[in-house]
């Protein structure tokens, strides 16, 4: 636990730096969370290019609200909230449905080697999750993502979606129940 509250409090060096006209640190803050952002864009739009591109303009908005930047807040809560802001309102923005990547090994953890026609079984399920994410109304989308594919505690997931711990363990269970119902030919 040590070690990220650490990250933290460099992060938040790094941004009041960033705050105070130092470019070099608004440079470290890119090279420390490009990849993370990247890749939780990609998790919502599941298109790699359009995930670059948002990318971007979160860091063109991180730019741009520096002067106002307080950490009350852990750093990574409220990268997170403006990534997730941005990555949903990019998606309302779309005219066909909205995406959600999410990769088989994140679904179907498995150390045993596996046969030809289980890869194909393992394949259909992983569709089949992803689909029933994909059709989750918004926020039980959301609040599956935090807390399963970015392992956001409750509290980290509520600062983010702004809401509290209360509606969002509400959220989670409506989301569980949902996915138990359209996968429910895949439970044993």
């Amino acid at each position: 636990m040590q070690g990220k509250e650490d990250a933290d409090k460099r992060d938040i060096e790094l941004m009041l730096k960033v705050q105070n006209g130092d470019n070099n640190a608004f440079e470290k803050i890119v090279e420390r969370h490009q990849k993370w952002i990247i890749n939780l864009a990609y998790k919502y739009i599941g298109n790699s290019t359009e995930a670059e591109d948002i990318a971007q303009e979160i860091f063109i908005k991180i730019y741009k609200a520096r002067k106002g930047y307080k950490p009350t807040a852990k750093f990574t809560t409220w990268l997170h909230t403006i990534t997730v802001n941005v990555c949903l309102n990019s998606i309302r923005g779309r005219k066909n449905d909205p995406n959600i990547h999410i990769v088989e090994d994140d679904i179907l953890k498995s150390d045993k080697a596996v046969e030809p026609s289980k890869d194909m079984e393992n394949a259909e399920i992983s569709s089949a999750v992803k689909a029933a994410i994909d059709a989750l109304p918004e926020n039980q989308r959301l609040v599956v993502i935090l807390t399963r594919y970015e392992d956001m505690s409750y509290d980290e997931a509520a600062e983010v979606m702004n809401t509290s711990v209360e509606a969002l363990k509400s959220l989670l269970f409506r989301a569980k129940d949902n996915l138990k119902e359209r996968l429910a030919k895949y439970v044993k």
